[in-house]
């Protein structure tokens, strides 16, 4: 019996390891990151030319993420092409990098079910269908402000938006990020309870754009 068990953890184990079904989830999450917390974070050690002065990236998005009720599918085994330069270089102007839309192909796109060239067009459909808020863009200095402002800012902008349909997160006390989920139709849906984590800071910093 230990040596049927052991057997089976085994084989579970290495099924696990080469990801799950592509194609099999239930919604999405379109991420939707702030640039200038991420050039404060992470960009500016990087020398990313996204966090050149000038450039004048927002909210860019990060990623359209397959997402289950309760966790997430990655790196699916997909008989898809990968994506090539060209379909990348075709994102910069809304994901601010040829790589990170490289990287989120690799990491998620395969969970889609989809072409790389199908993936990046429903992206670019989910990021034009939420309306970033213009009064974000328009801050001249940097704030700190209660992190439920930036979301009463999406929800006043995205009038199908619930609450419960988005969420703010928060890294190195600095908005980060702002989630919103959407069904396969990219309909605005509630989120499962692993993704609604609202950031609770009463002081986050808000940069703004360069």
């Amino acid at each position: 019996m230990m040596r049927m068990l052991l057997a089976l953890l085994l084989v579970a184990g290495v099924a696990r390891a080469e990801g799950e079904a592509a194609g099999e989830f239930d919604y999405y999450v379109l991420s939707l990151s702030w640039t200038p917390s991420w050039c404060a974070i992470e960009g500016d050690a990087r020398e990313s030319e996204q966090c050149d002065p000038g450039q004048g990236y927002g909210f860019t998005l990060h990623g359209l993420w397959p997402q289950y009720e309760r966790g997430w599918p990655s790196y699916c085994p997909t008989s898809e092409r990968a994506p090539s330069r060209a379909m990348t270089a075709d994102m910069i102007d809304i994901m601010g990098s040829s790589g990170l839309a490289w990287h989120q192909w690799r990491k998620h796109g395969v969970c889609s079910g989809l072409s790389a060239a199908d993936y990046y067009a429903l992206s670019r459909e989910a990021y034009e269908r939420v309306t970033r808020p213009d009064l974000l863009r328009q801050l001249d200095r940097e704030v700190r402000l209660p992190a439920a402002v930036i979301e009463e800012a999406f929800l006043e902008a995205n009038p199908a938006l619930a609450p419960d349909m988005l969420t703010v997160t928060c890294r190195d006390r600095r908005i980060q990020e702002v989630r919103v989920c959407l069904t396969r139709d990219l309909e605005p849906r509630l989120c499962g309870d692993n993704v609604v984590r609202d950031c609770t800071l009463a002081d986050a910093v808000f940069s703004p754009m360069r």
